[in-house]
């Protein structure tokens, strides 16, 4: 089997499980699927009509007698649990260490070097919920200039600031100075740029965000394919994630909405590659902010899209659904979760399968590369390899 398109859609946070080391992350019992079915107001029948309810572990919904899509549960391989750690995976790149974390702030020294190549002090530098910083730090940052650093469970460095304070091209120089200086033992997954505005008295941030990712240390799937020649599109963060290596065309995207928007208008597009999308709300408006209801309703959204994202793909396109890590929206943190992530590759003609549990998010690049005929890796299971007859 050879194709023309391949569009993956990565639902940002769509964990469907614990994984057997989750106590190691402190999520044992992890499972944002289950989570946002119990906020009651879940309705996915397109998905489910997919074969979601027949995935390994999926005991929430219902398990149809005859699904129209190959679908499997992915296990990850890397020591992570992160955005950045779980795309690289998905195209090829495992990673045996942990980015770095910094549950105290960051080091004295780093602050310093960071406070002078940039001209601001900085206030917080210690793991925060990005609403509550700018609520307990946006008055003394307005009232002083200084920046607002914060971090996460993640291995992330935030800069939050008032683009009434501080313009977008500043605060984004800002991030592209700490990128430069976060390197080493202190190379950090992401520097994110956090802006804010005034909103009735509130402090809102706006979506203008902006993430500088650390390179892969290693090509990935996306790279072979662009060196072979093949159009590589990027749909919201997914440049960034990947500090643009192997992309050859990126645009970005402000909400789900937009970027199922984006991703029609790709199928609608005469071209020969992947087109790689990332719907980030899942993680960003709704699991860090524990809100099942809302992360169920977006989930509505995306599956009422379906159809048309189905109806626009040809005889040579494969559709691949998937996702980067979990983030329990019920559980007692707001910090991504260590789980399971569905796989669903749906092609016209192919028979439908079940696939069981696969090692390995690493499966989707070397799947990708298989399909279009480029030579990247080895590493897939021989039964998702039989099932696509490549």
């Amino acid at each position: 089997m050879k194709i023309k398109r391949a569009f993956i859609i990565v639902l940002d946070s769509f964990g469907i499980g614990a994984e057997p080391d989750a106590h190691l992350f402190g999520d044992e019992g992890a499972n944002t699927l289950e989570s946002i079915h119990r906020s009651g107001v879940l309705s996915v029948p397109n998905m489910t009509r997919l074969g979601l309810g027949v995935i390994d572990g999926v005991d929430c919904l219902e398990r149809v007698t005859t699904h129209t899509a190959t679908v499997a549960r992915l296990q990850e391989k890397s020591m992570g649990k992160d955005t950045t750690v779980g795309h690289w995976e998905l195209m090829g790149v495992v990673s045996e260490r942990p980015l770095p974390t910094y549950p105290d702030g960051f080091p004295k020294e780093l602050i310093e070097k960071f406070e002078a190549a940039v001209g601001r002090g900085t206030l917080c530098n210690k793991p925060y919920s990005g609403t509550d910083v700018i609520r307990d730090f946006g008055e003394e940052h307005l009232r002083t200039g200084k920046l607002i650093v914060y971090t996460s469970a993640d291995s992330v460095f935030q800069i939050a600031a008032h683009e009434e304070l501080v313009p977008l091209p500043e605060l984004y120089r800002c991030c592209e100075i700490a990128r430069g200086l976060l390197t080493g033992k202190h190379g950090v997954g992401r520097v994110i740029a956090r802006p804010f505005i005034t909103v009735d008295g509130e402090f809102k941030r706006t979506a203008n965000r902006h993430d500088y990712s650390l390179e892969p240390p290693s090509p990935t799937a996306l790279t072979a394919l662009k060196d072979a020649g093949y159009t590589v599109k990027s749909i919201g963060k997914i440049n960034d994630i990947f500090a643009g290596a192997g992309i050859t065309d990126a645009v970005y995207t402000h909400s789900n909405t937009e970027g199922i928007a984006l991703t029609l208008d790709a199928l609608r597009e005469d071209f020969t590659g992947l087109c790689f999308t990332n719907l980030v709300d899942f993680d960003m408006l709704y699991g860090h902010r524990q809100d099942s209801v809302g992360y169920a309703e977006a989930m509505n959204e995306f599956d009422r899209a379906l159809p048309e994202l189905i109806a626009g793909i040809g005889e040579e396109d494969i559709l691949i659904i998937t996702a980067d890590h979990g983030c329990d929206p019920s559980d007692d943190s707001t910090d991504h979760t260590r789980e399971y992530i569905p796989l669903i590759l749906y092609k016209k003609g192919m028979e439908p399968k079940n696939l069981g549990t696969l090692l390995g998010f690493d499966n989707v690049g070397a799947l990708v590369c298989r399909l279009f005929g480029v030579s990247y890796s080895d590493n897939m299971n021989t039964a998702l390899a039989e099932a696509l007859g490549v």
